[in-house]
């Protein structure tokens, strides 16, 4: 929770939903709003989706003078079941959440309520996000979110989604895919590194599709090494999650010949069995995956890659499970963001045969397993490399390759420097 005057902000999921917290409280505060709290939904999972009611009630009971607002993609997705709850004052959408506008009405609605009362209907304000065609502003100019200070800054240049993964509900939340310029984020990277952040991370729902919808359609490669060009100054400059298969040939490059590019790519892969990845409606089949990592690998030897795996996808057997275990070692995976499928009413794939909840889980778990067994095998490959690392608060550092490391003593967040590694304690490096 963080807070901002008496406006506090309970952010759930993504790093976009940070993000877009830190400017939705910069706006309550300006439009005057006081002794409130924003909940930033999440929709990616029913599980998210519960506990955020689960937050609401809580924050309720510790004050219940306090007003609570709700927004975020659950809330743009479910806005009347959150209008419902007794506990909720006011229900804002993913693009009204970023307009002044919409705060100030939300105020004069709190201060000023209706005599007989706010109904379910009177309290939602969340609009067709469908028909959102423009990049909002707040992308480039709002409030920077970091991490450790000076250490790291988030840019968001992309959001939205065009594609229709059949588990996704997100496209709903968001909308379509839209695009920052440019210039408009050569020019926001320029002024977050003159602030003094050590490094840059770009990040969108779907940020291999940045430019698409950008005259001329540029690709995320020479987004990439347009950044690097024009701000020299930058020293290390990272990917969020992205889709293999829509990497260009640019971002290649940049990748094979940019040192300040970091060799971390998070892949959005969900399963390594073909079947299952076209019931998923994905774009890539297994060996497009294989490929992509192998020849990424081989361009930069020193890549590390993460990825999101969901275990238990409708119709999902034992055969095709095991596929995506060994999709983790047939790619070199280290990092896994493991999720048990979740159906979101709505989604194609909420309507297919389910697989039952406790296989779920216990795939999930071997899943997790497998990933703390190339999380070892990562660590212990470092031990006796030398690694430059960006010092972040509490002793604590990151290599390129993102694996946490254990300094010997701490160092000012931002700094940059050579280190040997040691050891690892099965989760961290140890820096000698």
């Amino acid at each position: 929770m963080s807070q901002a005057s008496t406006v506090e902000v309970v952010t759930f999921g993504c790093r976009l939903n940070a993000l877009d917290s830190a400017t939705a409280r910069a706006m309550a505060g300006a439009a005057g709003l006081e002794r409130a709290v924003i909940v930033n939904t999440c929709a990616v999972t029913g599980e998210a989706v519960k506990q955020a009611r689960q937050a609401i009630r809580r924050l309720k009971r510790e004050d219940p003078a306090r007003r609570i607002v709700v927004t975020g993609c659950a809330a743009q997705t479910e806005p009347a079941g959150f209008a419902r709850m007794e506990e909720v004052d006011r229900v804002l959408g993913n693009e009204e959440k970023m307009s002044p506008a919409s705060w100030a009405a939300t105020r004069q609605a709190l201060d000023f309520p209706l005599d007989f009362g706010i109904g379910t209907e009177e309290k939602i304000l969340v609009g067709d996000i469908m028909a959102v065609r423009e990049t909002a502003p707040h992308l480039v100019d709002g409030p920077a979110d970091t991490i450790d200070g000076h250490t790291r800054a988030f840019v968001q240049v992309q959001n939205g989604c065009d594609h229709r993964c059949t588990f996704c509900i997100i496209p709903y939340g968001r909308g379509n895919s839209r695009s920052v310029p440019m210039g408009a984020v050569v020019e926001r990277v320029r002024a977050l590194v003159e602030q003094g952040f050590g490094e840059v991370v770009l990040t969108g729902v779907d940020l291999t599709s940045w430019g698409a919808d950008l005259p001329g359609a540029p690709r995320l490669g020479v987004l990439v090494r347009a950044l690097l060009k024009h701000v020299p100054e930058l020293r290390r400059l990272r990917l969020s999650s992205i889709d293999s298969i829509e990497a260009d040939d640019d971002l290649l490059r940049a990748l094979a010949e940019e040192e300040r590019l970091m060799p971390h790519l998070h892949l959005s892969l969900q399963a390594g069995d073909d079947l299952v990845l076209k019931r998923m409606k994905r774009r890539h089949l297994r060996r497009d995956a294989v490929r992509f990592c192998k020849e990424a690998r081989r361009l930069r030897p020193d890549m590390v890659f993460g990825a999101d795996l969901i275990a238990g996808f409708p119709t999902e057997t034992e055969g095709q499970f095991r596929a995506s275990l060994d999709l983790v070692d047939a790619c070199g995976l280290t990092h896994l963001h493991v999720f048990p499928f979740s159906p979101r009413p709505g989604t194609p794939a909420a309507r297919m045969p389910q697989v039952a909840g406790e296989v779920i889980k216990d795939r999930a778990r071997r899943l997790r397993e497998k990933g703390a067994e190339a999380l070892l095998r990562h660590l212990a490959g470092e031990v006796g490399m030398s690694r430059e690392v960006l010092a972040e608060r509490g002793g604590i550092a990151r290599t390129a390759g993102f694996t946490p490391v254990r300094l010997a003593r701490a160092l000012a967040p931002g700094t940059l420097i050579s280190v040997r590694i040691a050891g690892h304690d099965g989760a961290r490096l140890i820096a000698a």
